[in-house]
């Protein structure tokens, strides 16, 4: 694999692809109309993305903007991203003239248009300046060529250089102190703190590794803060250290210079040693760019070829390609936090928009890489306690919604990923998702719970089946709490523990708790609404407020999240009508002008919104209710519509390759549901395509008939038999290869006979009425989630409980703290030092229960005989000793049997006098008692 192949450098070209697919992909495709792309270069999940950086007075969150200033090109991006800028660190700039302050004025215009291909960017700067940039995973290549006879050619490495955010909310990146040593050949190295951006990450470093190819006279600065711009010393030094700003100022007697630099989270000896092992003294620009170029031919744009021959078409799937391929970032070997044997990646800036289409495509087209991701989920939730929803800078945040690598785990479970993934780590991580509530990270954003990972609502979860709106996001959050409890239920059926599958699948029902009958939008009754102990609220279907973290919906409708139940259709089909009802529901959501909200303005005000991630699968909804053609039609027309070649292709920010992930998978006319081995199937846009699976294996697809008037499919032929079935499976054609033999047609056909998409949530019954299905539950008093006399006097008799609870439980905990001095709790289980750190314990359990909770909630749960829990430790508790729990047990199980009769029944009955607290005050207990059986 290129990855393996990268780390150790690729300046020799690697055989060349017979077709140079990478001419089709555009890469500043996207880059503009809030696609966010990054347009410079990279490897394929290459640590490095080297590219330009420029100020427009707005947030640039790839670095790069049309208009505005350059002012710097820095080695490290994300792309397609929003929420606020990340990186842009580890820069240099180019500058010519005498630099009497190096800290002020280092920015220069754009002359023409920049210059990019695969492996290779150019800008050409007002000054006459121009850039050429190359990169290798963990190195990058500048090339400057100064105009002659206009000033000293001069290169500027200012180590508090970063992207900076201008949205306000404490976003932006903080430059908090660095070091730079230079030498007289032109060698320099160094480091740089960093902290803050999108996942409010705590302080990172990165090291950088230098040289230049020509002698060069060097000064070193230092300013007075941390971004301001009066010089402190500016001299001969050979190293700058301080918290405030620094760098170097390199100038040259020549006009073509070239500088290579690495990167390292180790150590500046690592990044000295990974830009001499990818690209050498010697290197140069043309050679490295063509083997960056094979590269990408070999190992990414040929998994998927055609014999189609419109340059559009072309250039839509492999620019689609290229850009799902640029995150996450592998930094095997790079990981600062711990040392592991495992794969490390970082930079899913948030998984929330790409497990519904990007990761199992991913296992498709790359299976290996795959694998090593889902690892390293498993191996960050072994050292940190929680696997990350969003993760940059090696650091986990932000949780937009639910736990939802627990998806993505699921996901390849039951697509038969086994290999080297440690399955019984992996089952821990999800559980824990589902059961222990994470410490909140008091985030501006959203001060009601965590954002940082986890599911921050569990307690109104765990206790209620629903989620109030004392949460922030509480409806979307439940949607998405439902289908993580389903990804958890597969995994546990998967590896035989019964109990929990049914326990899980039970719970991925609970969205039901929020759909509110009588709710009415457009003619049509029944949505998903914001609810509390007295009810439902009063909600407009088609407005969710600001959409934002604090609100009862992220970024999508009500409407929108209301089909958001794919685990559970048949249920969801018969709460909106029955099918024919269904069908039209999902037509009402494509119609041109119903959207007054603004957010699909640029869509003719369709409910649907093709560039927001909750919005990806509806369109391929009519397959659960026999209209696999109205799928096709949909899909295609929105294909079509929002997506072409050019800057401004996408529809909304590409979210780290999630847009170009669904666009592939409507060209290759397929479409995956999550946790299931299912695919519905829609209608390929080419007459031949071939898919690479890996170890030999292929899918084969071809149609007859095609055109942009002709794709409904009239008749399917799958591994050479004839198919009634408007979906497959993992198994059909994915696990061994296969073939898919489609004819289409310029009219529907009523070839799907055979029966509907599997729906494995939804309970049997004859009865599917909505009063069958759903527990009556009244409206509550007051408009939308705003306060009323009910709810403040809801709040009043909250608190009053909580004070009476808070004070029994002062009582019960004292005694309790007695009890458990007496049973020191143990880890049960070697290896758990690393936890034990962290505040958290290894419980082999016993047939017991666990308790955890915080100063307003407790939560109990039985423990499964012989199966390891990681829950947070007391706070000030003693070291856990060595001994196992089974001798515990034995030594100590005798013991004030009075007691734990009294401790089990009150456990069992769950006192929870404190669980209404509002949010001021939620303090983390995080106590734990362990009360096994006898």
């Amino acid at each position: 694999m290129y990855i393996y192949a990268a780390l150790i450098g690729l300046v020799t070209s690697v055989a060349a692809q017979s077709t140079d697919l990478s001419r089709y992909v555009l890469t500043s495709n996207g880059e503009a109309g809030g696609g966010n792309n990054f347009p410079g270069v990279s490897m394929p999940f290459g640590m490095v993305k080297l590219g330009p950086d420029m100020y427009t007075g707005g947030d640039e969150y790839s670095g790069m903007g049309l208009t505005g200033n350059f002012t710097g090109f820095s080695m490290m991006h994300e792309s397609g991203t929003g929420g606020a800028p990340k990186y842009g660190v580890v820069s240099q700039m180019p500058v010519l003239g005498d630099i009497a302050n190096p800290l002020v004025n280092l920015n220069d215009t754009r002359a023409t248009p920049d210059v990019s291909s695969v492996g290779y960017y150019k800008s050409s700067l007002g000054s006459n300046i121009t850039v050429e940039l190359g990169a290798a995973s963990r190195a990058g290549f500048y090339q400057y060529t100064f105009p002659k006879g206009k000033g000293t050619p001069n290169v500027v490495v200012d180590v508090s250089h970063v992207l900076a955010s201008y949205r306000g909310q404490n976003l932006s990146q903080q430059y908090l102190g660095g070091n730079i040593s230079v030498s007289d050949d032109g060698h320099y190295e160094g480091f740089g703190d960093y902290n803050n951006g999108w996942n409010r990450a705590p302080d990172w470093r990165i090291f950088f590794c230098g040289y230049f190819d020509s002698a060069a006279k060097i000064k070193t600065f230092i300013g007075t803060g941390s971004n301001g711009s009066i010089i402190a010393k500016y001299g001969a030094d050979k190293t700058a250290v301080a918290a405030s700003r620094l760098g170097a100022v390199f100038s040259f007697d020549t006009t073509t210079i070239s500088s290579r630099v690495g990167i390292s989270f180790i150590s500046s000896a690592q990044a000295c040693d990974n830009v001499n092992s990818q690209i050498p003294a010697g290197s140069t620009l043309s050679n490295l760019t063509s083997s960056v170029k094979d590269v990408w031919n070999n190992e990414v744009l040929s998994k998927v070829t055609t014999t189609e021959t419109n340059k559009t078409n072309l250039q839509l799937l492999y620019s689609s390609l290229y850009f799902m391929h640029l995150l996450p970032s592998n930094r095997t070997g790079e990981n600062p936090s711990w040392t592991s044997t495992e794969p490390y990646y970082d930079d899913t800036f948030t998984t929330w928009d790409l497990f519904r289409c990007t990761f199992s495509l991913l296992h498709i087209l790359q299976p290996v890489v795959y694998e090593e991701y889902i690892r390293s989920l498993v191996d960050i939730f072994r050292f940190e306690g929680y696997m990350p929803d969003a993760r940059s800078s090696n650091f986990n945040g932000a949780s937009q919604g639910g736990s939802n690598s627990d998806n993505v785990l699921a996901d390849a479970y039951v697509k038969g990923v086994r290999g080297a993934v440690n399955w019984t780590t992996g089952y821990q991580a999800i559980v824990k998702d589902a059961e222990i509530v994470p410490v909140n990270n008091n985030d501006p954003r959203d001060l009601s719970s965590s954002t940082k990972e986890g599911r921050g609502a569990l307690p109104d979860w765990l206790n209620l089946g629903y989620i109030t709106p004392k949460y922030g996001r509480a409806v979307s959050r439940a949607v998405e709490y439902s289908f993580n409890d389903f990804a958890v239920s597969q995994v546990a059926s998967g590896l035989g523990f019964d109990d929990d599958a049914k326990k899980y699948l039970g719970r991925s029902r609970n969205w039901k708790n929020h759909w509110n009958p009588d709710a009415t939008s457009l003619g049509f009754s029944g949505f998903l609404v914001p609810r509390n102990t007295k009810g439902f609220i009063k909600q407009d279907p088609l407005s969710c407020g600001g959409c934002y973290w604090g609100d009862a919906y992220y970024e999508a409708l009500p409407w929108e999240y209301s089909f958001n139940v794919h685990h559970d259709m048949d249920t969801l089909i018969a709460l909106s009508g029955g099918p024919s009802r269904f069908v039209d529901r999902l037509d009402t959501m494509f119609k041109p002008g119903i959207n007054t909200s603004g957010r699909s303005a640029g869509f003719n005000n369709t409910i649907f919104n093709p560039g927001n991630e909750p919005s990806f699968t509806t369109p391929y909804l009519y397959n659960y209710v026999g209209r696999q053609d109205l799928s096709v039609n949909q899909s295609r027309y929105i294909a079509k519509t929002y997506y072409s070649p050019g800057p401004s292709g996408l529809p909304g920010n590409s979210d780290g390759g999630a847009m170009e992930s669904w666009l592939i998978w409507n060209i290759l006319g397929l479409y995956p549901m999550v946790g299931q081995t299912t695919f519905l199937i829609g209608s390929p846009w080419f007459a031949n395509t071939t898919i690479s699976l890996g170890n030999g294996k292929k899918l084969a697809m071809t149609t007859i008939n095609g055109s942009d008037s002709s794709f409904y499919v009239q008749s399917l032929k799958v591994n050479g038999q004839s198919w009634n079935k408007s979906w497959l499976t993992w198994e059909d054609v994915f696990a061994n290869g296969g073939t898919m033999d489609f004819v289409l047609g310029p009219e529907p056909a009523n070839w799907t006979t055979g029966p509907m998409p599997p729906s494995p949530a939804s309970l049997v019954s004859d009865d599917t009425s909505p009063s069958s299905i759903l527990t009556p539950v009244p409206t509550a008093p007051g408009p939308g989630n705003t306060s009323d006399k009910g709810r403040r006097k809801e709040t009043l008799k909250k608190i009053g409980f909580a004070i009476m609870g808070a004070a029994i439980g002062s009582l019960l905990g004292v005694f309790g703290f007695w009890i458990w001095r007496r049973r020191k709790m143990v880890a049960g289980k070697a290896g758990t030092e690393d936890h034990e750190k962290r505040g958290e314990v290894l419980y082999h359990g016993k047939a017991g229960l666990v308790a955890v909770g915080t100063s307003r909630w407790r939560k109990f749960w039985p423990c499964r005989r012989d199966a390891l829990y990681m829950v947070p430790k007391r706070a000030n508790s003693p070291e856990s000793e060595t001994e196992s729990a089974q001798g515990r047990d034995k030594d100590q199980g005798k013991k004030a049997p009075g007691i734990r009769i009294l401790f089990r029944i009150l456990l069992k009955v769950r006192l929870n006098l404190g669980l209404q607290m509002g949010r001021t005050g939620e303090g983390m207990m995080n106590a734990v008692e362990l009360m096994p059986d006898e």
